[in-house]
């Protein structure tokens, strides 16, 4: 038996392997090392895989679960308040690449059918590139990332038009343009059935799903839900991943948003992975030597029109310089869309096989260096316009300055979503002052509007904080979701001070030894407290005396809620991603046959295997923290607590016949 796919997928798996870490070593972003790989693999480069037809089907899923996780960050509410940049920025920049790329490609004797489909083409930037290296830079909600997050949006809804043009031969001179109105009606009609199944079934079904605390079966409907929407796109006519990315927008309202991404996301990295090689072996590079001239030519135009273009639009939609240049050296690149148009174009002869491979290199470079550009944004704007940066950086600061004008002894809040306009109003009521930094300019203008002490900026920025008034200030909070970006603002604060209480909140326990080991005063686990209000309420309704009870709230809090993390192992929390990094607890039950029976507590060693003993069952009574004279007997319960490793070894180690101690 022939294991061809096995070979072609174990050869792209170890040159993957090597180069990528090569890439990690060098602090180059990974995509450059896929690219790499698929041009050195591919049918052009060394073959080893010559056929690319069953890796490209595999890849494609990688968009797929991509814009799945776009969607799960952008919810319906959060597209409504980019609506502007989907709609108008990114209409008006699709609109204007076809038409002027259009124009240029009839001067150079391209037909109509052909020009049309190369404005499409050159249109599209990578929405799978843009978002992972914004992702991992922390910038998909600056300014500039929500206009570069719409135009893509944008962009790959218009390439259902754009497909349908290639597959449809003579559709400018046939009058079939009628089939694009009608792919727009199905897109709608898909959207609208893919937005009630996430309305009123997605919902009730991860909550019946969640109930057997089952993550095998989380991740199975997980996947199920993605691909399902897929495939309702795509039965009609449309993109893959289209279905995907209002699926997930339909599950970001859901609270199960952040265990969803989890499950997804390493689905996704590979996948993605493989897309880009997929990509890399389209590329002949064999014909470089002789095309290079023209390859050159379309790629320092491609990256100049595409950035010129996107600024002056952002520029006409009042976005000041510094961020529209930064918009437009985001998208300045090729896309896989624009790949996937020019792979039909190449099939149906539309285009030629030669013009194809110039076309085809100069996107692939482009996509090569994008993630450089992409990471480089801010110091290449500042570069090409040190005044005009100079000048965005010194109103921002000064509108910051201005809010924290006279304010003494007040309070920074570091984002004014829920959780801080929450906070913002239990200050106002104890009148505290305080100010409030936010990077949604719609948030910021309409709490604005309502005279709040809310201003745009970026909390991770240490010349905003000065401006905040951090060295006047009594309290800070950091209450983003994102963890990068709290611990990005955590080291900035412990920089400049080190005596300011600084709060920071998260989702759960995961992060809670990280923050606090970067100089957190406070960190606030929202899955935690939402246990500790629980019990507290419970207390009460109980006739529990309510001193005793914020005693205890009080004791909890102190020990960093050790109590609370010390949980027995089930399939909750196995489910929850820690086993191996928070501690757990375990009874053990002696015998007759138990070393341990007999045997004191203080000869039990615990210590050496980082174990604690809380409690001891003994005839019938709860001894907590029992005293090392204690003798244990058959039938006591010791509750231990500890990592997963080590109790493992202490319980062998009580319940052995023999122990030689160390």
């Amino acid at each position: 038996m022939e294991n061809s796919y096995l070979n072609e997928i174990l050869i792209l798996f170890a040159v993957a392997v090597a180069i990528v870490g090569a890439c990690l070593h060098f602090r180059l972003p990974p995509i450059l090392g896929y690219l790499a790989i698929g041009v050195m693999v591919g049918p052009y480069g060394f073959g080893f895989v010559d056929d690319t037809e069953h890796t490209r089907a595999l890849a494609e899923f990688g968009v797929v679960f991509l814009l799945f996780t776009i969607g799960l960050e952008f919810s319906l509410s959060h597209l409504i308040h980019i609506r502007g940049a989907v709609l108008g920025l990114g209409g008006a920049q699709v609109i204007a690449s076809t038409m002027i790329v259009t124009i240029v490609a009839l001067y150079l004797d391209f037909d109509l059918e052909a020009a049309i489909v190369l404005g499409g083409i050159i249109a599209m930037s990578s929405t799978a590139l843009v978002i992972k290296q914004m992702t991992d830079q922390v910038e998909l909600h600056s300014r500039h990332g929500r206009n570069a997050v719409g135009i893509l949006l944008f962009q790959d809804l218009m390439v259902i038009p754009f497909l349908i043009l290639v597959s449809t031969p003579a559709v400018i001179e046939t009058g079939a343009g009628w089939s694009i109105l009608a792919a727009f009606a199905e897109g709608a009609i898909a959207l609208v059935i893919i937005y009630i199944l996430g309305r009123w079934v997605l919902r009730p079904l991860f909550h019946l799903v969640a109930r057997y605390k089952s993550t095998e079966l989380f991740t199975l409907t997980a996947l199920m839900i993605t691909l399902g929407a897929a495939w309702i796109t795509h039965q009609l006519g449309l993109s893959l991943a289209l279905g995907a990315f209002v699926a997930g927008m339909m599950l970001g309202e859901t609270e199960f948003r952040h265990q969803i991404e989890a499950e997804i996301r390493p689905f996704r990295d590979i996948l993605l992975g493989l897309f880009f090689i997929t990509v890399g072996m389209l590329f002949n590079v064999m014909l470089l030597p002789e095309i290079w001239p023209w390859v050159l030519l379309i790629l320092v135009a491609l990256i100049l029109f595409k950035m010129g273009l996107i600024t002056l639009l952002c520029r006409i939609a009042n976005w000041d310089l510094a961020v529209s240049l930064r918009t437009g050296l985001v998208l300045a690149h090729g896309g896989e869309f624009g790949f996937a148009i020019l792979t039909l174009a190449l099939g149906s002869g539309l285009i030629s096989h030669e013009n194809g491979q110039v076309i085809l290199a100069a996107l692939l470079i482009s996509m090569g260096m994008a993630p450089l550009i992409i990471r480089y944004n801010g110091s290449l704007v500042a570069r090409l316009t040190p005044k005009k940066v100079s000048e965005t950086k010194q109103t921002i600061k000064e509108r910051v300055s201005d809010t924290a004008f006279g304010l003494e002894n007040h309070v920074i809040l570091c984002g004014y979503g829920r959780i801080g306009q929450n906070i913002a109003q239990m200050l106002k009521e104890e009148d505290i002052q305080y100010m409030a930094m936010e990077l949604d300019p719609v948030l910021v203008q309409n709490a604005v509007r309502a005279q709040e002490p809310v201003t745009y900026g970026d909390s991770a920025n240490l010349e905003l904080l000065y401006a905040a008034g951090l060295e006047r200030a009594a309290a800070l909070v950091v209450s983003v979701e994102d963890y990068a970006t709290a611990m990005k603002i955590l080291k900035q604060v412990r920089s400049a001070t080190k005596e300011l209480p600084v709060l920071v909140r998260t989702i759960d326990e995961t992060h809670l030894h990280d923050l606090m080991e970067a100089g957190a005063t406070e960190v606030v686990p929202e899955t935690l407290e939402a246990s500790l209000m629980m019990a507290s309420s419970l207390l009460l309704m109980l006739q529990v005396p309510a001193a005793r009870i914020i005693h205890k709230i009080r004791d909890v809090r102190k020990t960093r809620y050790d109590t609370f993390r010390r949980l027995f192992p089930g399939k909750e929390v196995s489910s929850s991603g820690w086993v191996d990094s928070d501690e757990h607890m375990r009874a053990i039950e002696l015998t007759q046959t138990s070393w341990a029976t007999g045997h004191s507590v203080g000869e039990l060693k615990l210590d050496k295997y980082d174990v604690k003993l809380i409690e001891v069952l003994h005839e019938g009574e709860r001894i907590s923290e029992p005293d090392e004279a204690m003798t244990l007997s058959a039938t006591d319960t010791l509750i231990l607590s500890g990592m997963p490793s080590a109790l493992v070894q202490a319980e062998k180690s009580l319940i052995a016949r023999m122990r030689t101690d160390a």
